[in-house]
């Protein structure tokens, strides 16, 4: 029963995470004039318009995982240049999550929550988020990460772009069988907990809370 338990806290979180990653995504294409997510219904907070199976087992499996990607059409951009654009959008997921691992942590340690079901609850959303965000800035396509990556770039470099392209996902796919993704997420993201744990003892102690 506790395991039943378990699995869906951690289920209610994952689709949580995934949702206001990928919503957030279009929110920040249409807020620079790509409304191609709109159009498609991507700005919501409907679970079912943003899920992929397999990315949502991943997720379950070994915290890492995906959903399906928001439509973004660099060439309706009117308020920056599509490459500038693009890693804004690409960023976005993963700093959303960011945010809402801070937010859990805060509540963590300022709050004190009483009871099982919120202590594991603001658990699994700061380690669902931290660990999805990072996985997602590694910059292998079709992560989001890349789009930063390839953004920043100077031009002279696009014609390395193509090989990550075109073998992104059989890339991807190695790391994740290999387990090779966790050494690689793990350090960023436990010393991301680490330093939002800090600060948030820090902040309880300037206020006298405890």
């Amino acid at each position: 029963m506790g395991d039943i338990y378990e699995f869906g806290i951690r289920l209610l979180v994952i689709i949580l995470a995934l949702t206001i990653h990928e919503m957030c995504h279009g929110l920040t294409a249409y807020a620079l004039g790509d409304d191609t997510a709109k159009a498609q219904g991507r700005l919501t907070l409907n679970p079912l318009k943003h899920l992929d199976p397999i990315g949502l087992l991943m997720l379950i499996v070994a915290r890492f995982g995906w959903a399906k990607p928001v439509p973004v059409n660099p060439s309706k951009f009117v308020k920056v240049d599509a490459r500038t654009g693009m890693v804004l959008v690409g960023a976005a997921g993963p700093v959303s999550n960011l945010l809402l691992g801070f937010i859990a942590v805060l509540c963590w340690v300022l709050l004190e929550p009483r009871g099982v079901f919120w202590n594991n609850f603001l658990m699994e959303v700061v380690l669902i988020n931290v660990y999805l965000a990072f996985f997602n800035l590694i910059p292998i396509p079709p992560l989001d990460g890349s789009k930063v990556l390839f953004g920043a770039l100077p031009a002279r470099f696009y014609r390395y772009t193509y090989f990550f392209e075109r073998y992104g996902n059989l890339i991807l796919l190695v790391l994740i069988l290999t387990r090779s993704v966790g050494f690689i997420v793990t350090p960023f993201a436990s010393g991301m907990i680490e330093a939002y744990v800090n600060f948030a003892e820090a902040l309880r102690g300037v206020f006298g809370m405890g």
